[in-house]
């Protein structure tokens, strides 16, 4: 994975520890995805990166929001996004929420359940309803099975409910799970929106468009033995243009595709820049010994998603170290879930790395904002910064 050029130079003249964003190589994935899906409307997953830059140079190219609540609504319309490029696809929501959505101009909402959509008639009237169908969730590094969606039967009978209540059913959702690394997932998503399409079409329910989700993944992660990650997104592309033609023939009016692409656009065009707190050997209970590199930014700061990837790490004073170790590379709390993985996979780190060397955490553009914590253990969250630049690469 290179890494842009704009991000390199912030990293490298960064004085101290921070999340940098490239403004530039996000607007040229968002690019590339409207190239390789054409006509997709993109509502970009808030969550993924709540940082008002990002968030404000996707809206001026195009993409509207998929947000979580009020705070996320309010925060997509401060880009000047229009509320009707915002819905609220949480189906987890109060009536007290659901009504302030609705007090902030949003009219679509997603729902996997009657109850819900009882609610949102009573607080949200007139308004338009997607529901999420369930996906097995395999294949993803989170699989996002258990909490949300519903069966396709379930699914009728909630767009049923919503006619009957004065709401529009609208569409329907999928999400095959974050960081999705099989053509297969988005095949048995589609199959069963055709499924459920069909089926409502015999109740005279005629949706205006199909929710596709997120999942999309990012290319620059390594699994937890160092191995890059290689997702098929060209096949996974393929599978997702055929999907959609397959659904509009089934459809007896033209139908509209969504996308909520979180860490896609992100995740590869962010970086954490970090420093080394100490590299140490120690022996632990069982008498084996271990070499722990222990760095300033952690599962609490910046890598909560460390459990399931191993970032690249780049030492840029070491970068031709003659001598490596195998370390364990744990954050900075006095919490042993701390560290990446187990403990069983260790990182390939430069002998020569002593305290205060700078490390660059590479693809760490996704989630590393809005998983940080207030200040566990003291540790206030990294100042973010964005920059521009060319599409050069180091």
């Amino acid at each position: 994975m290179r890494i842009g050029s704009a991000l390199a130079t912030a990293l490298s003249s960064a004085p101290s520890d921070r999340v940098v964003y490239d403004l530039t190589g996000i607007e040229h994935q968002y690019d590339t995805l409207l190239t390789e899906l054409p006509g997709i409307q993109v509502r970009f997953a808030l969550k993924a990166c709540p940082v008002d830059e990002v968030l404000r140079c996707l809206a001026e190219r195009g993409a509207g929001f998929d947000a979580a609540g009020p705070a996320e609504i309010e925060q997509a319309l401060r880009t000047g996004v229009d509320a009707d490029h915002i819905h609220y696809g949480n189906t987890v929501k109060s009536d007290q929420d659901i009504a302030e959505a609705h007090r902030l101009g949003i009219r679509t909402f997603a729902t996997d359940s009657v109850e819900d959509v009882t609610a949102i008639a009573r607080h949200a009237s007139g308004s338009r309803v997607f529901c999420r169908l369930a996906t097995s969730g395999e294949g993803a590094l989170w699989g996002l099975s258990r909490k949300f969606g519903c069966t396709p039967e379930d699914a009728v009978r909630v767009l049923v409910t919503a006619r009957a209540a004065g709401l529009t059913p609208a569409g329907l959702s999928v999400h095959v799970g974050s960081q999705q690394m099989t053509c297969e997932a988005w095949q048995q998503a589609l199959d069963t929106l055709a499924e459920t399409l069909t089926a409502l079409a015999v109740r005279g329910i005629v949706l205006d468009h199909v929710n596709l989700g997120g999942g999309l993944p990012a290319l620059g992660y390594q699994d937890r033995h160092g191995t890059p990650l290689d997702p098929p997104l060209d096949k996974i592309f393929t599978v997702l243009r055929e999907g959609m033609d397959r659904l509009r023939d089934l459809s007896s009016s033209p139908l509209a595709f969504v996308l909520e692409p979180g860490r896609h656009l992100v995740a590869d065009h962010g970086a954490v820049r970090a420093h080394v707190s100490r590299l140490t050997r120690r022996r632990g209970p069982d008498g084996a010994d271990s070499h722990w590199l222990y760095l300033s930014c952690g599962k609490f700061n910046g890598l909560y998603e460390m459990d399931q990837l191993t970032h690249r790490m780049v030492f840029p004073g070491h970068l031709d170290a003659p001598e490596h170790v195998s370390a364990i590379v744990a954050g900075p709390t006095c919490d042993s879930d701390d560290a990446y993985g187990d403990g069983r996979h260790p990182v390939r780190v430069p002998a020569s790395v002593t305290s205060g060397d700078p490390v660059w955490i590479l693809s760490a553009g996704a989630y590393a904002t809005s998983y940080m914590t207030q200040g566990f253990n003291g540790i206030r969250p990294l100042p973010c910064v964005c920059v521009r630049g060319q599409e050069g690469h180091h």
